[in-house]
């Protein structure tokens, strides 16, 4: 979590651009991601230097020979070459990083600097340098990051909003990703899950002494240890891949990726239910929370899905399905109407899910868990490909450890999340019986004989209490004497006014 002071200049950021004339969120937190970019560019190489310098070893600086693109010189420019020296030298040179077979390169191609002024360049260089990015920890630099993100409100817009970090890092913990994993998100957005992923293996990879709690008691300071250097290369090179049809989004995902430490992120931009899209079987993990309400053209709709519908949420569960090598695990959100929708198509896919998965848990959230980008009800399906399901395990979370409300107060943070983690570890040991319990299982065949229904209320048993009520006449008696003793104290009260 990040201190008020923090949380204060990150707000102070947001406002500058909107009255510099920068009001689209997606534009401004684009520009800002250029400009967070470019202050840590400077400082890892730095750190890269002295690493260097430690252990004797030969280092090439990044800014060989462009020394004027280094954050330290060129914000010390006076006001009327600064923008000029930012736009015309500073960005083609971040546009060219990676070199030109790169991703990054190719997505950055068409990006452009769109400060307007020097005064908001001057005043956006003055907030970040109080923000003392350099003395943070790569934790606080990620969650630096996701605050940035979370003004990111993009509701309403093909079904489109972020997903709260806590809830990623829950279903990060149900499918355990591990090194060696090829992990993907489909419809990946500013890349959350896939950053969590990576955080979640350098956690499971640190040793005990290294990891440190903050006052909420989150862990951080994962320097994953335990990983050789080959491990650290395919980790950082061939574990994490992204996808998504909005190609602002693909560079800020490439952005985050960057600053949470991996330098060549495999993210493409494209759209994963379209006929440009062609893979299959190759993912171990899959984690996402796609679009819930968004439809493509049936022209554009790939040849290889076999549920015929336009509607994104059910096409992208069987993407996944598709996606995933077998054996491979997903965690998926999913709006309540693809549990229990009596369509064709939503029956197909969960009969899908049921007999050619298996369907390890369906996770209930309340409908605030979204706000305030939206108020719907979701749930996690998590699945594992090529094998028939059993049982299913169901969870009604009832809190996620903030209000439900549009201000979403922070409670504890974290609610019935590490309940679920720990009994959903647990269910190969316990019987889960009590369907008035939050959680329990249901065998597939009850699921089955109810049209594959996956809502939790179709099998939960609700305990309803005998309330007695005193006999009519007995309260007839009260209320009469109510009257009487509030009419006798107007009175009294009367009778002092005169």
């Amino acid at each position: 979590m990040l201190d008020s002071d923090l949380k204060s200049k990150i707000n102070q950021l947001w406002d500058k651009f909107w009255s510099g004339g920068i009001s689209n969120p997606l534009q401004a937190i684009e520009q800002m991601s250029y400009l967070l970019f470019m202050k840590r560019l400077e400082d890892e190489d730095i750190a890269r230097e002295q690493n260097a310098q430690l252990s004797s070893e030969k280092y090439e600086s990044l800014f060989k020979g462009k020394e004027g693109c280094k954050w330290s010189h060129w914000t010390n420019l006076p006001a009327d070459k600064i923008l000029e020296h930012v736009r015309d030298k500073v960005f083609p040179f971040l546009r060219s990083l990676g070199g030109e077979d790169s991703l990054y390169s190719k997505y950055m191609q068409d990006a452009v600097f769109t400060i307007p002024t020097a005064s908001l360049l001057i005043e956006a260089v003055k907030i970040i340098n109080g923000m003392h990015i350099k003395e943070q920890n790569r934790d606080t630099k990620g969650d630096i990051y996701e605050y940035l993100l979370s003004e990111l409100k993009t509701a309403g817009k093909n079904g489109q909003f972020r997903t709260p970090r806590h809830i990623i890092k829950m279903m990060v913990e149900l499918t355990a990703p591990k090194i060696g994993d090829v992990i993907c998100d489909p419809a990946c957005g500013t890349a959350g899950f896939l950053v969590a992923a990576y955080e979640y293996i350098l956690k499971t990879n640190t040793s005990a002494e290294f990891i440190k709690k903050d006052e909420q008691g989150n862990e951080y300071n994962f320097k994953g240890d335990k990983l050789n250097d080959k491990q650290w290369e395919l980790l950082r090179e061939s574990t994490f891949y992204g996808f998504d049809f909005d190609q602002t989004m693909t560079r800020i995902s490439l952005m985050n990726l960057m600053m949470h430490g991996i330098n060549n992120p495999n993210i493409k931009s494209i759209n994963t239910l379209s006929t440009r899209y062609n893979e299959a079987n190759y993912y171990d993990v899959v984690l996402a929370n796609p679009p819930f309400k968004g439809s493509i053209d049936e022209s554009e709709i790939s040849g290889k899905f076999t549920i015929r519908t336009k509607k994104t949420e059910i096409l992208f569960l069987e993407l996944m399905y598709n996606i995933l090598s077998s054996s491979g695990r997903c965690a998926v959100i999913v709006p309540d109407g693809v549990l229990f929708g009596n369509s064709n198509a939503h029956k197909l896919i969960r009969k899908k899910l049921l007999e050619q998965c298996r369907l390890d848990a369906v996770v209930s959230m309340p409908s605030g868990v979204f706000k305030p980008y939206a108020g719907v009800s979701a749930g996690v399906l998590i699945f594992t490909k090529g094998e028939p399901t059993e049982k299913v395990w169901f969870y009604g979370m009832e809190s996620d450890g903030y209000s439900l409300d549009d201000k979403r107060t922070f409670i504890d943070g974290k609610g019935d999340i590490p309940d679920i983690i720990e009994k959903f570890k647990s269910r190969g040991k316990e019987k889960f019986e009590n369907r008035k319990a939050k959680c329990f299982f249901v065998p597939f065949k009850e699921i089955k004989e109810n049209d594959y229904d996956l809502s939790i209320s179709k099998y939960r048993e609700i305990e309803y209490e005998e309330v007695q009520y005193e006999k009519p006449e007995v309260i007839k008696q009260k209320i009469i004497e109510l009257e009487k003793k509030i009419s006798q104290t107007l009175e009294e009260i009367d009778s002092k006014l005169l």
